[in-house]
């Protein structure tokens, strides 16, 4: 693997397999009676981020401290950030500290990029703007393996707010590399122009899409990105794109549903359809912290047995 992971665009199909492989060991950690191993012990890992993210930061916390790593948290609220410190000034002191991994989420696409360049250790983007989010990729990946055996020819639908989505972009490179057929579903105001050079199919038309989908991810609207209106209201948003029940009753019986959270009930997923059998919302925040394992166990070359 790869000094650092930034980007599932840059990821191999080897290198994405050997991740799922690796998290599909760490979750037995999860199942044991001692939940942590000795593995990283003495090593040093940086929650450094500039943007709100209880359950992300949370998820690489426990990761971390699992593999028995050392944890600093750093929010840029309260502290020097705030006050006008750069994010090269911010690098600097992260490297007097000695961490071995930055996790970095950033208001700034790219910004895990620069600070990658600035820093000895290993740096995992979090979230980087409206750019990418990699390891939450790598998570519904391994969640749709865990469920359906497979992810090669897999046929996943991506519904909602696709143009301001880093999730969607880092599902959508990883699931390509990985083999299965990515359709993209939304308003054309929420997709975004290169759309066309993606590998993905574009529709309109969510209802026409459902019967042949084996995976349907649906996406959070994300008004704090919003400068402009996107759509006419909430009511018309949820009616052509939202998935209710009636709808759901028209995915294949195997078929999942996924949604990074947090969801907004009622408007983008129904509650029934949330809470439903085919719904991998709640194993997805646990899959997170297997699979988070894993690229820190990766990325800092771990050895010794994992169970």
């Amino acid at each position: 693997m790869k000094r650092h992971l930034l980007s599932t665009e840059d990821l191999g199909r080897d290198d994405a397999l050997l991740v799922l492989d690796t998290a599909e060991r760490m979750a037995r950690v999860a199942e044991a009676s001692v939940r942590k191993l000795p593995t990283l012990r003495g090593r040093t890992v940086v929650n450094l981020f500039f943007e709100d993210s209880t359950r992300t930061r949370t998820s690489f916390e426990v990761a971390a401290k699992r593999l028995s790593a050392d944890v600093i948290n750093f929010s840029a609220r309260g502290s020097s950030v705030s006050k006008g410190e750069s994010l090269k000034d911010t690098a600097q002191t992260l490297e007097a500290m000695g961490a071995d991994v930055v996790v970095c989420r950033h208001p700034a696409s790219g910004a895990p990029h620069r600070l990658a360049s600035w820093v000895r250790g290993s740096v995992v983007n979090a979230g980087d703007g409206t750019h990418e989010h990699p390891t939450q990729a790598l998570l519904d990946a391994f969640t749709m393996r865990r469920r359906l055996g497979r992810i090669e020819g897999l046929r996943v639908t991506i519904v909602g707010d696709v143009l301001h989505s880093r999730v969607a972009r880092s599902n959508v490179w990883l699931l390509a590399t990985l083999g299965a057929s990515v359709t993209v579903v939304a308003p054309p105001t929420l997709l975004p122009l290169g759309v066309s050079s993606w590998p993905v199919e574009v529709s309109y038309n969510l209802d026409a899409v459902l019967p042949k989908s084996d995976v349907v991810m649906m996406l959070r609207v994300q008004r704090e990105r919003m400068s402009a209106a996107f759509f006419p209201t909430e009511r018309e948003y949820s009616r052509r794109y939202g998935l209710d029940v009636d709808r759901a009753a028209n995915l294949p019986e195997h078929a999942l549903v996924m949604h990074p959270g947090p969801m907004v009930r009622g408007m983008e997923i129904a509650s029934q359809v949330a809470d439903s059998a085919r719904s991998t919302v709640v194993e997805q925040v646990a899959n997170g912290v297997s699979v988070r394992m894993a690229v820190l166990y990766l990325l800092l070359g771990g050895s010794g047995e994992v169970a």
